[in-house]
């Protein structure tokens, strides 16, 4: 319930701090701990709102607050300010740098091992592959084929 609040309070402040370096007043998003997955964070362009891991923000408080939250903020200021642009674009790098003193990064060093998902074993000429579920099942369902990415070989379900 901490981090809630801090959470919250930390997004208020980046708000503010980007009113005052940019000079004009953005809407609020809506702020919720629903984010699955590996992904650490992610901002709705369309509804405003902010999405945040609840497992990785319990284990990484710190980063969250330090660059997650911003660099989340960020997608929502460049959409209100520039429309359609690429996620991690110039405009975007701008903002991070700018707003937030931050080099802007596409993707978070945190560990994922408490949210990774189930893994299920395949093979190739290399060795063993870890395929997602979500793979594993295209696969079952006949719906896709997966290939290694060193020897091209068709990767099967490991026995």
């Amino acid at each position: 319930m901490l981090h809630t609040q801090q959470l919250h309070q930390r997004v208020e402040h980046c708000y503010c701090l980007a009113e005052q370096k940019l000079g004009r007043s953005f809407p609020r998003p809506k702020v919720s701990l629903k984010q699955r997955g590996k992904a650490a964070g992610s901002a709705r362009l369309q509804t405003n709102e902010l999405r945040f891991n609840p497992v990785l923000l319990a284990e990484n408080p710190q980063a969250f607050f330090d660059e997650v939250i911003p660099h989340e903020i960020c997608h929502l200021l460049t959409w209100q300010l520039y429309g359609r642009v690429r996620p991690h674009g110039k405009e975007w790098r701008g903002l991070m740098g700018s707003v937030f003193g931050l080099t802007g990064k596409a993707s978070h060093q945190m560990d994922v091992s408490s949210v990774r998902g189930k893994t299920f074993a395949y093979s190739c000429d290399c060795g063993p592959v870890e395929l997602t579920i979500r793979r594993h099942n295209k696969i079952q369902r006949g719906q896709a084929r997966y290939y290694c990415k060193k020897c091209a070989c068709a990767l099967t379900p490991a026995h």
